[in-house]
């Protein structure tokens, strides 16, 4: 087995590097170019510090890629009537009177310039009594004089109004326009920026040289960069994109090509027509590049682009890649619904992978292999990241979120269900104890003030890639480990193909979920589930043994003791000895008969969290602990179990609800009946509990470096180091 990483945390989408906002061009007004009180005290506060540090620079980096949130002030605002254009201003989502189904795409990206020139032409469906249109853009130059709305006659807006804050173009018509579908095309040029969004230029390596290939990135919010369009996850529509390149060049976009024609140098490319899907995964590539190919069982072809000689470097996330769609078609029960994947590394990207439709677009240092250097690590790391990618053509592409507010819908199964796949077919890493190791650091996280819930309330499009963080990927991921583990795989997985089969080519809330969830099983999802994505934080379950069975009580887990009011319906799974059970919490505390007549008394023991899949922490009255403790030393537990009870009870060291002491002892205890990937752990805690204890009094350290050291080394290697201190 390869060697573990340590509370590793994987995050998909966070960015590699600052960015700094983009700056607004003035010239053109429709441009925007953890015993000791003090040792724990100690290593409560570096440990808080840390998180508070991490999460705020997260944050930070997170929100300079896109421009800041426009201050409040205090400004004259023009009189607003239900026909003016204004009525559109300030507002976060568009208007739906009016909706798209089809784009017609054209695209001439100039390398030498860094520019583009496009022509769109958008089908649209108007629903409802209008005489406006409305849609997003923004850093394109508009050729006014182009715009029409083509229907029973051809209509030319009589204003053309920009508002930048919002992103928004308004047309106004001198009439209402007609119920039914009309054309509305616009002329538009573009840059080519650097800023790694919307249509952008990379630097890459060719024959010696340095030159640009172009590169698109519209998550969350940037397709408007690049050609006007209703660029909100709900407008699902069409996509028919035809980009005219060089002739050297090769092109790429979500569908197959369909026919090319070519004039002079240049070449005339156009691809299939796309499913419904939304404007964020719209892609488009141009370079030079090199690849390596495989097909799955059902006949997909899959490609693995790169620089020109790297090709080689791509075939483990090919080989990903290939066995990925093969399971996902399976567990989903619906095929990929595209008749090609291409994957693709982009020397100057700042997210780690996009799953851009039939497309998906990775940063060379987590998607390339690099041969004998490459670590296990970095292989498994490459494995999880293509599956993440790859599940969000199921779930993210062929079902997506309605809304920002429910990104977790996307990027908490696109999480969970990587590691599913990637366990599946390399069953010898044990990779499920990774996605414990990034539970563990988001329950860190999710305990301390600055904490968001899953469902995060958006009040400006400026806000949207600030929540692409470890609450959304690893919390999300962990609750939907804890359905799964409480309501039993079998289930969970039909429901799940129900769910994606209701969806298909659509789009979903939360609540979505839980109905599904809620046929499927008859659970009341929809009640005690909100309780989980609606709120930050989390559980601290007590236990103590009361008559026949047990008494259990909640309260919210805050790493700094400071004492906090949430409530949460909280599915229980536990081992009592030989058997398991499960209810849920669904008060402040409950009373619970969960052992059987045979297994009651005696030195039957209780462990609350089964495989370590619920998302909280628990913590055991003397009796309990100590007969978990006795099981620990009969080695009743997996290494997760184990990494978990430790975790569990540095926690509540940390936060004081337990003791040093408590802590060192189990770990002792576990050190024993430990294999690699707990020693590991257990190292870790260590090291760190010696290190924040220089504060305590000279017989406290004494004492503590003592134990630790007992810990740390073997047996036979503690005589020695014994024997040692005695003859000094």
């Amino acid at each position: 087995m390869p060697a573990r990483r340590c509370c590793t945390t994987v995050t998909y989408r966070l960015p590699l590097r600052n960015k700094k906002p983009a700056c607004v061009s003035e010239r053109n007004p429709f441009m925007a170019p953890v015993a000791g009180g003090a040792a724990m005290a100690m290593l409560q506060l570096l440990l808080v510090t840390h998180l508070i540090v991490a999460t705020c620079s997260s944050q930070q980096a997170a929100g300079l890629r896109g421009a800041a949130v426009p201050a409040l002030v205090s400004v004259p605002m023009p009189t607003i009537t239900a026909d003016s254009p204004d009525q559109f201003r300030g507002k976060l989502r568009l208007p739906r009177f009016a909706l798209p189904s089809h784009y017609e795409l054209h695209f001439r990206p100039d390398l030498m310039s860094y520019t583009f020139s496009g022509v769109v032409a958008i089908t649209v469906v108007v629903l409802a009594p209008t005489r406006f249109l409305v849609l997003n853009v923004m850093e394109l130059t508009i050729d006014r004089a182009s715009i029409h709305f083509k229907l029973s006659q051809c209509l030319v807006p009589t204003e053309v109004v920009f508002f930048k804050d919002d992103q928004i173009m308004v047309l106004g018509f001198r009439k209402e326009l007609p119920l039914g579908e009309g054309v509305l095309r616009v002329h538009f040029n573009g840059t080519l920026n650097h800023e790694m969004m919307g249509f952008y230029r990379s630097k890459y390596q060719y024959k010696g040289k340095t030159t640009h290939m172009a590169v698109t990135q519209f998550q969350p919010v940037y397709a408007w960069r690049c050609f006007p369009c209703w660029d909100e996850p709900a407008f699902k529509a069409k996509f028919k994109v035809t980009l005219e390149v060089s002739s050297e060049m090769v092109a790429l976009s979500n569908m197959p090509i369909s026919s090319e024609i070519v004039r002079g140098s240049m070449r005339i490319i156009h691809f299939e027509e796309s499913p419904l899907m939304s404007t964020y995964l719209v892609a488009m590539v141009v370079g030079i590049f090199d690849f390596v190919e495989d097909v799955t069982s059902k006949g997909t072809k899959v490609r693995v682009y790169t620089e020109v000689g790297k090709s080689s470097q791509g075939k483990l996330a090919l080989d990903v890649g290939v066995k990925s769609l093969d399971f996902y078609n399976d567990y989903f029960g619906t095929p990929y619904a595209l008749a090609k994947l291409d994957m693709i590394s982009i020397p100057e990207f700042n997210w780690m992978g996009m799953e851009n439709y039939g497309l998906i677009t990775f940063h060379p240092t987590v998607f390339l292999f690099d041969g004998p250097s490459t670590t296990s690590t970095k292989l498994q790391e490459i494995a999880v990241l293509v599956a993440h990618e790859l599940a969000h053509q199921w779930c993210g592409n062929l079902v997506t979120m309605e809304w920002w507010n429910h990104l977790w819908l996307n990027e908490g199964f696109a999480t969970w269900m990587s590691y599913q796949a990637v366990d599946s077919f390399f069953q010898k890493w044990n990779i499920l104890l990774d996605f414990l190791e990034n539970t563990m650091s988001t329950l860190k996280l999710d305990s301390i003030a600055g904490s968001h819930p899953i469902e995060v309330e958006i009040h400006h499009i400026n806000e949207i890639v600030r929540i692409f963080d470890d609450i959304i990927y690893i919390k999300g991921a962990s609750i939907l480990q804890m359905i799964h583990s409480y309501i039993g795989a079998e289930r969970f997985q039909i429901a799940l193909k129900k769910y994606i089969q209701k969806y298909a080519y659509s789009n979903a809330k939360t609540e979505d979920l839980w109905v599904v969830l809620e046929e499927e099983t008859g659970e009341p999802f929809k009640d005690f589930m909100s309780t989980w994505t609606k709120q930050p934080g989390f559980p601290i379950i007590n236990i103590k043994h009361k008559g026949k069975g047990i008494q259990v009580e909640q309260a919210q887990f805050v790493l700094d003791g400071s004492s906090r009011a949430g409530l949460w319906d909280v599915p229980i799974t536990l081992r009592c000895s030989s058997s398991t059970n499960k209810f849920i919490l669904k008060h402040k505390h409950d009373n619970f008969d969960v052992c059987g007549e045979r297994e009651r008394g005696g030195n039957i023991w209780i462990k609350l969290n089964v495989n370590e899949t619920g998302f909280y922490r628990v913590k055991y009255d003397k009796e309990i602990k100590t007969r978990l403790q006795n099981a620990l030393e009969a080695n009743e537990f997996s290494s997760m179990e184990k990494i978990g009870i430790l975790e569990n009870s540095l926690m509540l060291s940390i936060s004081r609800e337990d003791t040093l002491a408590s802590l060192l002892c189990i770990a002792y205890t576990c050190r024993e009946v430990a294999d690699y990937n707990v020693l590991t752990h257990i190292q870790a805690i260590t090291i760190t509990v010696y290190h924040v204890s220089i504060d305590a009094t000279p017989n406290l350290v004494a004492d503590i470096k003592k134990l630790v050291t007992k810990i740390l080394l073997p047996p036979t290697l503690y005589v020695m180091s014994h024997f040692q201190s005695l003859r000094h």
